[in-house]
């Protein structure tokens, strides 16, 4: 099949069909067995959009593969776990080697509905971190997310009733909720990449707001500076929240606050003056930040040094 790209696949159906895993059980939420379909090869990146949740508990056996923007290889010695929400774009590559095994997810938004997951799924920020953002897993950590999926295959492999969507939705939230801690054991694990990272985030803010960059393109957002690190804004966050407890957002207001202390005790600069030179439009806004961050408003600050 040549997928015309980006290729949108709206249901669980197809996706099956195109794998060649047979018709679902369940038209809105399944479990595939990777070891038992025959992935799509091309030597060129495929690139698709889905219209339902992907969870995906892999490794590779035989073969090179590379997912996401930046076509990373991966060394799948451990499992690799990685989401996919709906309208995300997803790129794929394998070799003509490529074997995988493991289990894939699949959940259309649909089957949540009416249930409070469907609007606390958003919470869940790995589901908009980039291919190459993946959790690896260890063995231990592997067992307990598969015990959650087994559980899931056989609720609805068994005989559908009113207590089923209930069940197979704590299992999901589960699962959630425990790939959420091993994503927080991983940051932790993996402490001098973050710390490198935190490096560069100090050094990308300070010559920001060094230069005229500041004036000429206004505050610094977090999709800039994710940019700049090459990762995610919600990666970022995450491993910012793990070392120091604050997202890139805050970091950002703390260096606002750091340059603004320093102009106003340095300079006679006022208020306005400075607030345009950190990049805000309107001197009110900086005051308000400045207020929120120090208790004091910038001419009260000013005054503490006279």
């Amino acid at each position: 099949m040549i997928l015309q790209q980006p290729y949108r696949i709206k249901t669980i159906k197809e996706y099956h069909k195109i794998l060649g895993a047979g018709n679902p059980e369940h038209p809105m939420i399944s479990v595939i067995d990777l070891a038992q379909i025959t992935p799509y090869k091309s030597e060129e990146s495929i690139k698709v959009i889905f219209d339902f949740y992907i969870i995906s508990l892999k490794k590779v056996e035989v073969g090179n593969v590379r997912y996401g923007y930046g076509q990373q290889k991966y060394d799948f010695d451990d499992g690799i776990l990685f989401f996919i929400s709906p309208n995300q774009i997803f790129s794929f590559k394998a070799d003509d080697d490529f074997k995988s095994a493991g289990s894939m997810l699949l959940i259309h938004p649909d089957f949540l509905w009416g249930n409070p997951l469907a609007k606390n799924i958003k919470r869940y920020e790995f589901f908009n971190y980039a291919i190459n953002e993946a959790l690896f897993v260890s063995e231990k950590e592997e067992l307990v997310l598969n015990s959650f999926i087994k559980n899931i295959e056989q609720e609805y492999h068994s005989h559908i009733d009113k207590f089923s969507e209930s069940i197979i939705i704590s299992q999901i939230e589960s699962f959630l909720n425990y790939s959420n801690r091993f994503y927080m054991r991983q940051f932790l694990t993996r402490k001098i990449s973050g710390s490198r990272i935190l490096d560069k985030l100090e050094k990308i803010l300070d010559d920001y707001f060094n230069d005229d960059k500041v004036i000429n393109k206004g505050l610094p957002t977090v999709q800039y500076i994710a940019g700049l690190l090459h990762c995610s804004p919600n990666y970022l966050s995450g491993v910012l929240k793990t070392l120091t407890g604050q997202n890139t957002q805050q970091h950002i207001h703390e260096k606002i606050i750091e340059k603004a202390k320093e102009k106003l005790s340095t300079t006679t600069l006022t208020v306005g003056e400075i607030a345009f030179e950190l990049g805000f439009e309107y001197p009110q806004s900086f005051s308000k930040l400045f207020k929120s961050k120090t208790d004091l408003s910038p001419v009260q600050f000013r005054a503490s040094f006279n």
